[in-house]
């Protein structure tokens, strides 16, 4: 069993300008984001993740989103390696399109793997894989580490970062195990697991950052902002937010 770890967050120095040599080929997979018509600095999220999309727009963003389609199954390494190397490669193959037709936005690449007893488990590839999964997961305590790449395509700074939470699990039932899988929900999912989600049943608790494991760590992108230049305030909504409900 992996022992609870502090919150860590692992950080990549600032490089030059993103490749982009193939960018003109891929420009017009953005058009129907609208990004040409762009006039101002926007967000550009390299995932489908819908949990990552939900916490930056809860956070006062508003990204578009593009998916990068790069392969997640031929990198390998520690989970803190692989999970910042499959991160700029999203990011990295975003900017090259976004470039062109873009040329002033934040692309913001992530990946998640959960490290459990030495092992870095993705996806799981199945129901069966899922229920298998969560065998072992049971009662034990795991480590949700998510890689950030973020790129700047107006200066072509870029910065990495890895951020990891420990997550504690409870001990479902059989029949509970079942019943989550056969929700769909795990097999989306890194770990076959969400804290957000129906997933969050089984969580005991945590200990680091919970955006971590949903899926972008909003302090690791703060970083990551001021690493490559660009002040928080530069990016936040420039419009008062809606007052949400006291309880």
């Amino acid at each position: 069993m992996v022992g609870p770890e502090p919150r860590q967050s692992v950080g990549v120095g600032v490089t030059g300008p993103a490749g982009a040599a193939a960018a003109a080929s891929r420009a017009v997979g953005l058009a129907h984001l609208g990004l040409a018509a762009l006039t101002q600095r926007r967000w550009l999220l390299a995932s489908a993740s819908p949990a990552r999309l939900a916490l930056l727009r809860a956070a006062g963003l508003d990204p578009d989103v593009a998916v990068s389609g790069v392969r997640e199954d031929d990198v390998e390494g520690s989970p803190e390696s692989v999970v910042l190397a499959l991160a700029r490669r999203k990011a990295d193959r975003v900017a090259a399109t976004a470039g062109p037709v873009a040329p002033d936005v934040l692309v913001l690449g992530c990946d998640s793997l959960l490290d459990f007893e030495g092992r870095a488990l993705g996806k799981p590839t199945d129901a069966a894989d899922a229920r298998r999964r969560w065998a072992e997961l049971s009662g034990g305590t795991g480590v949700l580490r998510t890689g950030h790449w973020l790129i700047d395509t107006a200066s072509g700074c870029s910065a990495g970062e890895v951020a990891a939470t420990t997550v504690h699990f409870a001990s479902p039932t059989d029949a509970e195990v079942a019943a989550y899988v056969a929700t769909g929900e795990p097999l989306a999912v890194a770990g076959a697991f969400t804290l957000d989600g129906l997933g969050g049943w089984f969580v005991d608790r945590i200990e680091g950052d919970p955006g971590t494991v949903i899926g972008v760590s909003l302090p690791a992108v703060r970083r990551l902002l001021g690493r490559i230049g660009v002040p928080l305030t530069e990016v936040w909504p420039t419009q008062p937010s809606p007052q949400r409900p006291r309880a």
